[in-house]
């Protein structure tokens, strides 16, 4: 996207949330992906926030820690951003070419987006006809500030890497589900990717994108609720949370039982949102989960029971090959809701649209 946006060069898919750096590369062989190298390095809190690079150093520290350790020569990456450092807008237009409509964006966007035209990276996909008047056309209008797309620049090349592709999360979210799901035309799902201070939905039917949404919630509210409510520190607390389902005391479960609660709300609250306003046709049949938020203990069950809806995991792996001896199958099915959207990444290449 953003110009950066289907002979093209892979690219290595480098995802920068506020708990940590996830990065996946991937090789592109005759049935599909090979999986070459793939690595998570934590990240110092308040470095990210809200998509802004607080303290780039750390960051710039974290991505040359992974690429030195894992041995990557490629220079060129992709990476993406979410929640107040991206707009995303469905708008409907008279029909025109792709052409045409490169040359008026500027001018056609003016009035969805609440910044000045000339600050920020503007980029479109045609959707199709608009159902309602086929004389006019369907267009996903994304934009985000300049000043953020530079600092990511800047912060790569400070890396020793070159930002050729800068996606939304949500979108390498979808592409992520695409590549291992036999995806269906009819089916309307909610891919739901809960980072540490964040929250991304993507409502997709088939390749289309119907809806997103991002919240600013995430992860971080177990381990916040469990330091409020145990009387412990944070690193104890984050311990708690990822092995909760070890630990049986029940004020533990009862603190991540209230925090599920709160986070099925918002999803209930964002599905409801959407489904006011769909078709009957249109509207969402099943959630699927990714993100590191999506492994805390009760929360699947959680989300079926208030949501009334089948509720599953995304493996990005699905559909992804790999050597047994360089890649251990049992850690990769237990960080695989972590790498979602850096599996999505991964998969871009340079010059797509």
């Amino acid at each position: 996207m953003f110009g950066l946006f289907g002979k093209k060069k892979d690219l290595v898919g480098i995802d920068i949330g506020s708990s940590s750096v996830k990065l996946v590369q991937l090789a592109r062989i005759k049935d599909g992906y090979q999986l070459q190298n793939i690595g998570i390095v934590p990240l110092p809190p308040e470095a990210i926030v809200d998509n802004s690079l607080m303290d780039s150093g750390s960051v710039v520290d974290a991505i040359k820690n992974l690429i030195a350790s894992l041995g990557i020569k490629a220079k060129e990456v992709a990476c993406s951003i979410s929640g107040n450092a991206v707009i995303i807008r469905k708008i409907s237009l008279s029909a025109m070419t792709s052409e045409e409509l490169e040359d008026q964006i500027g001018w056609e966007a003016e009035q969805y987006i609440p910044f000045d035209i000339k600050d920020v990276h503007l980029d479109f996909q045609i959707l199709g006809a608009d159902p309602v008047d086929p004389a006019r056309m369907q267009v996903l209008l994304v934009a985000s500030k300049k000043d953020i797309i530079n600092d990511y620049v800047a912060m790569f090349a400070d890396a020793g890497l070159t930002l050729s592709v800068m996606d939304v999360d949500g979108f390498a979210l979808q592409n992520a589900w695409e590549l291992g799901a036999a995806v269906s035309g009819e089916d309307v799902l909610a891919l739901v990717n809960i980072g540490a201070s964040i929250m991304n939905m993507n409502v997709v039917r088939g390749e289309t994108s119907l809806f997103t949404r991002d919240v600013q919630m995430g992860g971080n509210l177990y381990t916040e609720e469990i330091q409020k409510q145990l009387g412990v520190g944070s690193q104890e607390a984050e311990s708690l949370k990822m092995l909760a389902h070890e630990v049986a005391t029940q004020p533990l479960h009862e603190v991540i039982g209230r925090v599920n609660d709160t986070i099925s709300q918002e999803i209930r609250r964002s599905i409801d949102f959407y489904n006011s306003t769909a078709a009957n046709e249109d509207r969402i049949g099943a959630i699927c989960l990714s993100g590191g938020g999506s492994k805390v203990q009760g929360l699947r069950e959680a989300l079926q029971e208030r949501l009334g809806m089948e509720v599953r995991f995304l493996n990005p792996f699905a559909a992804i090959t790999y050597n047994e001896k360089d890649f251990d199958p049992e850690y990769l099915q237990e960080i695989a809701p972590l790498m979602a959207v850096g599996v999505g990444l991964a998969i871009r290449r340079v010059g797509d649209k």
